[in-house]
């Protein structure tokens, strides 16, 4: 082990012991009908996330490596410098950004939770953030879940009507951020719209449009952090914003040092008041169809989700993590989740998505897992593509697993990134926000022509099944929609019955399924393979057409690199296939040939009949996607609809032709 994160693992004591692997063999015999139940085993656990960390984590491996950010210097935070304490390089080196065990990780978390306490946080509470990846996010998840706060994880893109209206419809009494990523100007933004900010007393916050807001606390990463690509000259306008705004308070004075304080007693009561099935968590779906709700997760959603996904994985205390995907995501959340219980290490290479930064982590601290969506994995493999080009010498021969989740996997991308970056135990995940979120996964063990054309097998402690329209189980090998039940499904949307009822519904015998929205399809042995999202299922003249299945088709060409699928109005058929096509640099083909390439590869009733390339002349230069890498299919539909109205992108039309 040649990396610092790993020789700084390699000096540990306790012997390690790598994560069993999960089975989920569902029985000696085929299935005939798409219904599975999970393995009972592992238990699950009925702690709360603090008192885990405590109680399994802090007391038993306390000088463990917790986390790393390397954008971000020792003492950040501030703090007595006497206690400051950073792992070091082997031999003792200095290392030149944050790096803590889980005993600091510790002091941090509590120091905040105590600070949360001073500000007048109580149980219940909604505790809004809007940062990147970094240190401070990942202490307030910890000290709110210390305490009973409800985490409300804020999509960074957001602009101020989006800002507005969920932090009102979750009632945000306290709102973190950082002053900006990239060019969002959080509290410039805040400031311009609200001058009462500019004027008010901290703590006192009096806003008409913001009703519940009280405090307003702004973590400095600007000056606290590494020259890297993400620091820009953008980054200093907002932080001189949020010198300019009353209202707000540095994240370093809510931190409370003493541990002898009036404060600290509450924090302790807290904790010990808390249950596992109290909302710790809330999340905004992610908007892929409109219209966003408020997901409440709870200490056991997040917990045992986080835990059954390591098992998957093969993970353990050995392994050093990459950490790509925005820490307010589900899957982000859950790895956030999952690291403490599995005390393995996770790094976040910068605040933000930048495919530079995560290949020299990989390659300087020997990373051996990374975790990402499609769009992040296809972002760094062509960073390495193009380094080994100009002739560096990336060494990844320790990377080996992680997860690719979020939207679906393209199949030519999972044989790529075996190929060309060593990810040979790389597993694939299904879930969602309302599943904390993983319900079916793919293992290390499985045989490779599942683990890139299927999403795995159901999880423990899971039920799953595939219904048609009136509700019954279909058989194996036939599409219908997805329906999962167990510890791991939410609460409820917040403060919304009427749409929790839309999707969350009890059966005969009292179990609560979550009806996903998801088309599937389930083989003989348990696997399940996603055909579509239903409300994105193509209706051509009567039959079904699945735009991943196309799409999939489309991206194992050389010459495409991205491809979305969606439906088209059309006259004769009622909906036709409409493909938006991201080329490979320096490629060119024709609309015909994109059609030819689904007809040959396909029934040719799939072939697009509209053809768009980002970046021509009337096309948006890329496709519109969450924060999280998703694309938002409902915009493109829009899109779609503009230009057929104009008659631009019709194959053999008067446009055929790039």
């Amino acid at each position: 082990m040649r990396g610092p994160a790993l020789r700084s693992l390699q000096r540990l004591t306790s012997p390690p012991q790598r994560a069993a692997s999960r089975s989920v063999s569902l029985s000696s015999h085929k299935l005939t009908h798409s219904a599975v139940v999970g393995p009972s085993t592992p238990p699950l656990s009925h702690e709360t996330l603090y008192s885990y960390f405590n109680s399994q984590i802090l007391a038993k491996h306390a000088s463990r490596p917790a986390l790393i950010c390397r954008t971000e210097r020792p003492g950040i935070h501030g703090g007595p410098p006497a206690r400051i304490r950073n792992l070091t390089m082997d031999g003792g080196g200095e290392r030149t950004y944050l790096a803590w065990d889980f005993e600091e990780f510790d002091r941090n978390i509590m120091a905040l939770a105590r600070g949360l306490v001073g500000l007048g946080v109580k149980k219940g509470d909604r505790i809004g953030v809007v940062m990147g990846n970094n240190s401070a996010y990942a202490m307030l998840q910890w000290a709110c879940a210390s305490i009973g706060a409800i985490l409300v994880t804020l999509n960074p893109a957001y602009r101020l009507n989006e800002f507005i209206s969920t932090l009102n419809l979750v009632g945000v009494s306290h709102l973190f951020v950082v002053p900006s990523v990239r060019t969002s100007h959080y509290v410039h933004m805040l400031a311009s719209a609200f001058p009462s900010l500019s004027s008010a007393v901290p703590g006192e916050i009096q806003e008409e449009r913001l009703p519940n807001l009280r405090h307003l606390v702004v973590f400095d990463d600007v000056t606290g952090s590494i020259s890297s690509s993400h620091t820009r000259r953008s980054n200093f306008t907002g932080l001189k914003h949020w010198r300019e705004t009353r209202a707000a308070v540095d994240f370093r004075e809510v931190l409370m040092w003493n541990e002898n304080t009036r404060e600290a007693l509450e924090v302790r009561k807290l904790a010990d008041s808390l249950s596992k099935d109290e909302v710790v968590n809330l999340q905004f779906t992610s908007g892929t169809t409109g219209d966003p709700k408020a997901v409440s997760l709870t200490h056991s959603n997040l917990l045992n989700n986080g835990i059954l996904i390591g098992n998957s994985m093969g993970i353990s205390h050995e392994d050093v993590l990459c950490n790509v995907p925005p820490l307010f995501h589900c899957f982000d959340k859950s790895s956030s989740a999952r690291s403490v219980p599995l005390s393995y290490l996770p790094l976040y290479p910068s605040p933000i998505y930048s495919p530079s930064d995560i290949v020299s982590t990989l390659v300087e601290e020997e990373c051996t897992a990374l975790h990402g969506v499609p769009t992040h994995f296809l972002g760094v493999l062509s960073e390495v593509e193009e380094r080994r080009k100009n002739g560096e010498n990336l060494d990844l021969s320790r990377l080996r697993t992680g997860i690719a989740a979020g939207s679906p996997v393209p199949i030519d991308l999972m044989k790529q990134l075996r190929a060309k970056m060593n990810l040979t135990d790389l597993t694939v995940a299904y879930g969602m926000t309302e599943t904390s979120p993983v319900s079916f996964q793919t293992t290390p063990s499985d045989p490779v022509i599942k683990r890139v054309e299927t999403v795995g097998k159901i999880h423990p402690h899971v039920t799953a099944k595939i219904v048609d329209d009136s509700g019954k189980v279909v058989p194996v090998g036939t599409p219908g929609e997805i329906l999962v039940a167990g510890y791991l499904v939410q609460k409820g949307y917040w403060n919304d019955e009427e749409r929790t009822a839309e999707v969350m519904k009890r059966d005969a015998e009292g179990t609560l399924w979550m009806h996903t929205g998801d088309e599937g399809v389930m083989d003989e042995e348990g696997y399940l393979k996603i055909v579509s999202r239903i409300k994105d299922i193509i209706i051509r003249g009567g039959e079904n057409l699945f735009p991943i299945q196309i799409e999939n088709v489309l991206t194992d060409h050389p010459a495409i690199r991205e491809a979305a699928v969606v439906a088209v109005p059309d006259v004769k058929y009622g909906e036709v296939a409409g493909a938006w096509i991201v080329l490979e640099p320096n490629t060119q083909i024709t609309r015909e040939e994109v059609r030819n390439i689904v007809a040959e590869g396909m029934n040719p009733q799939n072939a697009p009949a509209w053809v768009w390339f980002l970046g021509e002349p009337g096309v948006a230069a890329e496709l519109p996607k969450t924060a999280s890498g998703k694309v938002m299919k409902h915009i493109l539909r829009g899109w779609s609809k503009d230009l057929v109205q104009s008659g631009s992108g019709e194959v053999n039309g008067r446009n055929a032709s790039r």
